[in-house]
């Protein structure tokens, strides 16, 4: 954990006006850096024990929603009630990576991936939230592991991705309210006996920056509560505090996790908790210091919210001051529990936002986070002068550099990076080869210039689900045609690409060595059929 590195870090909480001035320079320095990235890397100019990978999350490609004794998620509920942006589709059927995934480990072996990410479905491994255990689900997690393993592939778990229990929901509400600590704690518990001795990377809740505010400011995120004026058209939620509360749970639920590990399995399994954030770079739409200082707020909001407590215990102070007693206050209890509780931090990390001040937001009667934070959020600066795909990809340098000087250089994963892209059946997907091949290069410069970053894991091996454009666009490094009752597989030119990269040979875009040439000119015709 980061215990060890709290005394390094005393003069922060001591001199917070020194801090806050440090913060406000290297933003600015961050603002205008554009990272000159290695074009022509290799898989070895990367540290010997990092590791390379891909993602999914169950309700996104399992699929097998009712099957086997699953019962629903908050996810399932979501898009059966057609909220959100996911254009009517859900996740019933999916990718059916339920039934597919030896086939699908085997393709992650042809790729050449050394890990592979993938979520637990609580409600498939413990049907009503809490109490039976079922065996089915058991036995597709361990089946799961254990083919991954045997194919010499590392799992790196995560226990919720958006997709508590709706048992635990319709019960108590969920994250709104502090049986649910108890209740995850239990759930992880059992993660850890029944696979802790052979996965050794745990993610206790992804993005839990966007599960609170998507699920209960705005509504884009299950379970779906918001309130007017603020989010959709949701039928109950309370914007206001709701968020707050949610947040809270989480970050306690997180450490009771953690807690539990190294008092119980720790010694034996010898493995890492985590905890997974979202995380855009925020950078300043203009040179004015109130664009500078508004920055600063917003990634304390979006990062800080869950970061500062973890590291130095307690929320940052504007966090505090903005939400008043909207926001529960961390007890010294509490504040010594999640104090430290991290092995690492999982980052989610697509882009940049541009940030402008707008202190008219405070003076509203109802405020929601968006407007704690005042801020107006644009996707290009005042002067858009400079190549927008470099910049870009700088943002990820950006991120990890802020990260270390700010919050002593924690281990951390990327659990997500991608391009989305319009599934129109084309397998010729080089806008994703030159994304991804931008932002590799500049995680590579980051880790040379001191970055703790331990591993990449590319969003994602399947064109799943997806809770912003449903079916509509794909992440996927495979082509799912769900058109086909087989739901075959097809893959794209990235993932020739990433193969090309993780077996050692050219990355350049126009040199991409197709493995079964043949192959994938048939596929790729195939595709273009349906």
């Amino acid at each position: 954990m980061l215990k060890q590195k709290q005394r390094s870090l005393m003069y922060f909480t001591s001199a917070p006006l020194i801090l806050v001035l440090m913060v406000l320079m290297l933003l600015q320095s961050l603002a205008v850096m554009v990272v000159a990235r290695v074009e022509n890397y290799t898989r070895s100019d990367f540290p010997a024990d990092f590791v390379f990978g891909a993602g999914t999350a169950s309700y996104q490609v399992e699929g097998a929603a009712l099957d086997d004794g699953r019962t629903p998620s908050i996810w399932d509920t979501y898009t059966h009630a057609n909220k959100g942006l996911s254009n009517g589709a859900t996740g019933d059927i999916a990718c059916d990576h339920y039934h597919k995934y030896k086939d699908d480990v085997q393709r992650m072996v042809e790729t050449g991936l050394e890990a592979y990410r993938f979520s637990i479905s609580w409600s498939r491994l413990i049907p009503n939230g809490r109490g039976h255990v079922n065996p089915k689900g058991l036995e597709y997690y361990n089946n799961l592991i254990n083919e991954l393993l045997m194919h010499g592939i590392q799992p790196h778990v995560t226990l919720v991705h958006l997709d508590n229990p709706q048992a635990l929901e319709d019960e108590y509400g969920g994250w709104l309210s502090r049986k649910m600590v108890r209740d995850f704690t239990a759930y992880a518990d059992l993660c850890f006996k029944e696979f802790g001795d052979r996965v050794l990377h745990w993610t206790t809740i992804n993005e839990a920056n966007v599960f609170a505010i998507g699920g209960y400011d705005n509504g884009l995120a299950p379970p779906g509560r918001c309130s007017p004026p603020f989010g959709l058209t949701c039928t109950e939620g309370d914007s206001s505090t709701e968020p707050y509360i949610a947040g809270h749970n989480m970050l306690l639920a997180h450490s009771s996790v953690v807690k539990l590990y190294y008092a119980k399995y720790k010694a034996i399994q010898r493995g890492f908790v985590g905890l997974n954030l979202y995380a855009p770079w925020f950078s300043p739409y203009s040179k004015a210091v109130a664009d500078v200082i508004a920055t600063k707020r917003a990634i304390d909001y979006y990062i800080g919210w869950f970061l500062h407590p973890l590291v130095f215990g307690d929320y940052p102070d504007i966090i505090k001051k903005n939400a008043g007693k909207r926001i529960p206050t961390l007890t010294p209890r509490e504040s010594k529990l999640i104090k430290g509780s991290i092995d690492f931090i999982g980052l989610n990390h697509y882009f940049i936002f541009y940030v402008k001040d707008n202190p008219s937001n405070l003076s509203r009667n109802i405020r929601d986070i968006t407007a704690d934070m005042a801020v107006s959020i644009f996707l290009e600066p005042e002067d858009a002068t400079t190549d927008q795909d470099e910049v870009e990809s700088s943002s990820l340098f950006a991120i990890l550099e802020y990260l270390k000087k700010v919050y002593a250089n924690p281990p951390i994963y990327i659990q997500e990076n991608g391009k989305g892209m319009e599934r129109n059946g084309t397998l010729i997907d080089t806008p994703r080869v030159k994304y991804v091949h931008s932002y590799i290069g500049a995680l590579l410069d980051a880790i040379k210039n001191g970055s703790n970053t331990k591993g990449y894991f590319l969003w994602s091996f399947l064109d799943g689900l997806e809770l912003l454009g449903g079916y509509q666009t794909g992440y996927g490094l495979y082509y799912v045609d769900l058109d086909d009752k087989q739901l075959r597989r097809y893959p794209k030119l990235s993932a020739h690409w990433y193969s090309n990269f993780l077996k050692g040979r050219s990355i350049r875009p126009d040199e991409i060595i197709v493995d079964g040439n043949e192959a994938f000119v048939s596929s790729m015709s195939e595709a273009s059929d349906h």
